[in-house]
């Protein structure tokens, strides 16, 4: 049966358009910058892994429990879109044999993720992030060092003063004797909790602290301090990240409350936000160490620390503070024929491509239509051409920011607009 309807996009995902693609390409340039400053370098992973993968370090998460994208594939085997970088790119470090290489692996990623969680205004079901790992190295400086890294990448995309929150969360050691108090504390309060807080609270009450429901919220004050418990060996960890990070001028606001919520993460974690944000559903890059990922994965017990920034929220403030002043004009110069010149304009244009990039306006329109269309574009020169100046093999170049015009022979004009 014929559709009333076109078809359209599936919900919660999105297109990007070319207007936006600049914005995106400079967000992404910026990440590369800063990360091969570093000595950081890029990978791909694939974005199917197996469920198992996903299952093994997230299963007590919304990203596996109620938003993962998971199916069967013809063989039968369990796949899943991944909801997120690090467990891949752990992954891809053990059966890549980087494992065998220098240490730490610094690497990072640009690439799709997949969650199925409710669309709203900056978050998509397929949403985009830039992905940094240093693996192979439990050193405080490879915590200070990816800070650094997400810090100077919001910087660079045009994000003035992003405001960084810093925590340590302690480790296998100290971090269950914690658990242990905030349980207590929490126990009496059980009745008021929101229903999933009721569940956490036995099984992983570290995400009572990362509760995003209001009726949560006011009990957080009154919660032990996990860096009031943590571990000689935590605690030097902690001191020695501050430092760090003092010594490279970086400001961060202590955040005692701030945490992840799966076993495998330990001491150092963060989170940035946009200036003047407030509430963690405005963040825009976050991370911490992940020590306890790779035996989770049943691979051999290797040290780690990353983060994830997101790319569609990052574009979006980018555009939101005026950054569409980098989105370049399609082309540098249109080629404007007055008439059937089709074969000559691709002529002339294939001269001027060997400098800039060019278009060709080949609709039967006026030219003076044709100017409008050019004045829309942003194009920095447009080249006129008419029959009578086609059969001499010049036409006229006009410079659209100063109106000045000039003939020119066609192997001229690359020279006139390099």
């Amino acid at each position: 049966m014929p559709r009333s309807e076109p078809i359209k996009s599936v919900r919660g995902v999105r297109d990007i358009l070319p207007a936006e693609i600049p914005l995106w390409r400079a967000a992404k340039e910026a990440g590369r910058t800063v990360a091969r400053s570093f000595g950081y370098e890029e990978i791909e992973t694939p974005i199917i892994e197996p469920f198992e993968l996903i299952e093994r370090v997230g299963e007590d998460t919304d990203a596996v429990a109620k938003e993962l994208y998971r199916f069967e594939d013809r063989g039968g085997r369990s796949v899943a879109l991944r909801p997120e970088a690090t467990a891949g790119v752990v992954r891809a470090y053990f059966e890549g044999q980087l494992n065998q290489g220098p240490q730490p692996s610094r690497l990072y990623l640009f690439g799709p993720m997949f969650r199925y969680d409710r669309p709203q205004k900056g978050r998509y079901r397929q949403f985009f992030q830039f992905d940094v790992e240093a693996i192979g190295s439990g050193a405080a400086g490879l915590d200070a060092e990816v800070v650094e890294i997400a810090g100077g990448w919001l910087k660079m995309a045009g994000l003035d003063d992003p405001r960084l929150e810093l925590n340590s969360i302690g480790d296998e050691k100290c971090r269950p004797a914690y658990l242990e108090k905030l349980r207590a504390y929490y126990r009496p309060l059980k009745p008021q909790l929101h229903g999933d807080c009721q569940l956490r609270l036995e099984r992983n009450p570290l995400r009572l602290l990362d509760c995003k429901v209001p009726q949560c919220q006011p009990f957080k004050a009154g919660a032990p301090k996990i860096t009031d418990h943590l571990c000689d060996e935590c605690s030097e960890h902690w001191g020695e990240v501050r430092r760090l990070l003092d010594a490279a001028g970086v400001e961060y606001v202590l955040n005692p409350y701030l945490v992840r919520g799966l076993d495998y993460y330990t001491r150092t974690v963060f989170e940035f936000y946009p200036s003047g944000a407030s509430g963690q559903q405005d963040a825009v890059a976050s991370g911490g160490r992940y020590d306890g990922l790779a035996e989770a994965l049943k691979w051999p017990s290797t040290p780690g620390v990353g983060f994830a920034g997101g790319l569609d929220r990052v574009t979006e403030l980018m555009a939101a503070g005026g950054s569409e002043a980098l989105v370049p004009p399609a082309a540098d110069v249109l080629v404007l024929p007055d008439g059937n010149l089709a074969v000559e304009a691709a002529e002339v244009a294939r001269i001027l491509r060997t400098t800039r990039s060019v278009a060709v306006d080949y609709e039967p329109k006026s030219l003076r239509a044709k100017m409008r269309s050019a004045n829309k574009v942003g194009a920095h020169w447009v080249v006129l051409l008419s029959a009578e100046d086609a059969a001499r093999r010049v036409a006229q170049l006009r410079d659209m920011q100063s109106g000045e015009q000039t003939e020119l022979a066609w192997d001229e004009l690359p020279a006139h607009v390099s």
